[in-house]
């Protein structure tokens, strides 16, 4: 496997996850994982977590009452050993885990149990659940502050982001933001989050220590639809995937303000961002690939071809 920094992409149907190498934008590795693998992280073991669940793939204009029975059996997190090219096991996690946040020493992982309004607090050496904090209907972002000390996690139903304090493994308040919040990206220095907001067409802009909406962001377009969030690595930058809008926006975190956009492909969701801040890819759906969009130039510069459904994005070394 090339080393440098490499890309993983979990694609959702297909049951897999892609291995990119940046230096080549070429798949590497399609490791086999589980059912609807979705959000991920990589731990500072240097193994990934990948959110499995054995419930059926609804959404908009589905009759649920025509699906089938959730396969419990197939929940968990999956803990990746990407040089080996396969999982090493699945930790327990509750019931539909969609997306999880890691504790910075990598011992515990805070996962959003969609069907549950819940989030399970999992001790990841001892493959035990030793917590549980009810939130709000459908929840789905999970994420961790830079410094460490509190997991957000978003409410996709109620349109509310609840702050779980990671040491105490407590609820710590939560707040108010703009309709159906689907992930949260936070500065370097933890002062500040966005949460990006599917039916608001909009950002929510936290102060990220008092837990406060201080300020809201609206994108242009009818589809504009906020999905997938990155910061740059120098903060300057808010990178957001607009779903059925089919753009990638880029906002200037001193002002608030979209500064450009690019057109990526079809309903882009999951993205991630290179370590040097130069190129970003977005995970694109129902085209089963991958747009790298060179910063410099605002441009689609190469598209890759993963596996089926691709959700989540995310870079590590």
């Amino acid at each position: 496997m090339p080393s440098g920094p490499r890309l993983y992409i979990t694609n959702e149907i297909s049951g897999d996850l892609s291995v990119i190498d940046l230096a080549t934008n070429t798949v590497t590795a399609t490791i086999p994982l589980g059912k609807r693998p979705r959000g991920l992280q990589v731990g500072p073991d240097g193994l990934v977590y990948v959110a499995l669940s054995g419930s059926p793939i609804g959404g908009p204009n589905v009759d649920e009452s025509t699906l089938p029975p959730p396969d419990r059996s197939a929940d968990g997190i999956g803990v990746v050993d990407v040089a080996a090219g396969k999982v090493l096991r699945v930790l327990t996690s509750g019931t539909d885990p969609e997306k999880l946040a890691l504790s910075l020493d990598g011992s515990l992982a805070f996962v959003a149990n969609e069907d549950a309004a819940l989030t399970s607090i999992i001790d990841i050496a001892r493959n035990e659940i030793v917590g549980t904090v009810p939130v709000g209907g459908e929840p789905e972002g999970a994420d961790t502050r830079p410094d460490g000390k509190v997991v957000y996690i978003t409410s996709e139903e109620d349109s509310e982001v609840f702050v779980i304090d990671v040491e105490t493994k407590r609820l710590v308040t939560k707040f108010a933001v703009d309709p159906r919040p689907r992930s949260t990206a936070f500065l370097p220095d933890s002062s500040r989050a966005y949460v990006a907001c599917e039916n608001g067409g909009s950002i929510s802009v936290v102060d990220a220590m008092k837990h406060e909406v201080i300020g809201t962001i609206r994108l242009e377009g009818e589809n504009a639809r906020p999905m997938g969030e990155v910061v740059s690595p120098d903060g300057r930058f808010l990178y957001v995937t607009t779903g059925r809008g089919r753009m990638l926006v880029a906002i200037d975190t001193s002002t608030n303000a979209v500064v450009w956009s690019v057109e990526v492909g079809e309903r882009p969701w999951g993205v991630a961002i290179s370590p040097d801040g130069g190129t970003l890819y977005t995970a694109n759906g129902p085209s089963n690939d991958v747009s790298v969009v060179d910063v410099a130039t605002r441009s689609v510069t190469a598209r890759i071809p993963v596996g089926v459904r691709p959700w989540g994005a995310l870079v590590a070394r």
